[in-house]
């Protein structure tokens, strides 16, 4: 008993000298608890949508505000053209869209008012779709000469795989890059390996770029990996440019890449390099809306998400993937990636100069 009572002291020592993973056990189950607790629901509400009106008459005002008040729509905007409302469908902003044909107060049987839905994500488009119709048959603007004629795009089945499968891609990716550069420095640090590192004359900054420059070449074979099995396996076809796809796919490369330096530089050792990559995968999963809709979380936990890289990279994806947009659609996200990969790199070299020093 007295031997294993030393040991058990001597292991309590060891745990108390590493403060950082002490903090990171106790915060985790507190932050997870938090994030899962707001994150994880599938009962959507306030779905964005968009109104053309082409009639602008009482009737068609209160149609609009019928569908206002029943708390599954929130007015986004009012477009004066079709190709407004198809841009904002292409571009995400909008997910459902009520169109409503000039003539409409006259009820007579050609104006029949269009609700289209975006399908890229079934579980919204489900909602969108039921709610809709029910608002719709209950409402008494719409007699029973003026029709109601329901639209779904970019998925008219609502199959579940062509909206996980794109996101799958997307995390698949991060977990592996990330994973694979946050050991890096961690093992050099432990092998003692280093000290070599820090009397060279090589600088931070070509230190980090150059042992990501590897990993870069594996993630790219990762990802060729990711869109085999995606598109001839689960038979998800690439509606946009796949030379695209490639380009984009390198931008979030480079920063899930960078994501992982960062906790190289910052982790003591690979048991903290381990904790802090737990930190950055789970809440992503919740948070870049990869299983749950972003749209039925809370405002503050919908805007954490834009911390995550793979929340760029996963509307990327499902933009080109499900809906064939082109690069004018998804211009800000690529930029805030690029964004994302200069800070983190930088910061990461800052980091590491300390080391140096």
């Amino acid at each position: 008993m007295q031997r294993f009572k030393h040991i058990v002291l001597k292991e309590i020592i060891h745990i108390r000298r590493d403060k950082a993973s002490m903090i990171m056990l106790v915060m985790m189950p507190v932050m997870f608890m938090l994030l899962f607790g707001y994150a994880v629901n599938t009962e959507v509400d306030h779905i964005n949508i968009g109104v053309l009106d082409n009639d602008q008459s009482y009737e068609s005002r209160e149609l609009v505000r019928t569908f206002m008040t029943s708390y599954y729509f929130e007015l986004l905007a009012y477009y004066d053209d079709m190709d407004s409302v198809n841009r904002a469908l292409d571009k995400g902003e909008i997910k459902t869209a009520l169109i409503i044909p000039q003539g409409y107060h006259k009820g007579t049987l050609s104006q029949e008012v269009a609700f289209i839905v975006d399908g890229s994500d079934p579980t919204v488009a489900r909602t969108a779709l039921q709610s809709g119709s029910l608002i719709a048959q209950s409402s008494h603007l719409l007699s029973s000469s003026n029709t109601f004629k329901t639209n779904v795009w970019y998925n008219p089945a609502m199959e579940s795989k062509n909206f996980t499968i794109p996101g799958l891609m997307g995390l698949v990716m991060q977990n592996i890059t990330v994973m694979l550069t946050a050991f890096s420095l961690v093992r050099e640090r432990e092998k003692g390996t280093i000290e070599q590192l820090m009397v060279s004359p090589i600088r931070s900054y070509e230190l980090i770029i150059g042992k990501m420059l590897p990993y870069i070449l594996i993630g790219n074979i990762d990802f060729l990996i990711t869109i085999f099995f995606g598109t001839i396996w689960f038979d998800v076809p690439i509606k946009g440019s796949f030379l695209l796809l490639i380009l984009l796919g390198n931008a979030f490369i480079f920063s899930a890449l960078a994501i992982g330096m960062l906790i190289s530089t910052v982790s003591k050792n690979q048991l903290q390099a381990m904790q802090m990559t737990l930190l950055i995968i789970l809440p992503s999963v919740l948070l870049s809306g990869f299983v749950f809709p972003r749209d039925a979380m809370p405002r503050i936990i919908y805007y954490l998400g834009y911390a995550m890289p793979l929340t760029y990279f996963l509307d990327i994806l499902r933009g080109l993937v499900i809906k064939g947009v082109g690069f004018s659609l998804i211009w800000r996200q690529t930029l805030a990636l690029c964004a994302m990969t200069c800070v983190l790199l930088t910061v990461a070299s800052i980091r590491f100069k300390k080391h140096l020093e």
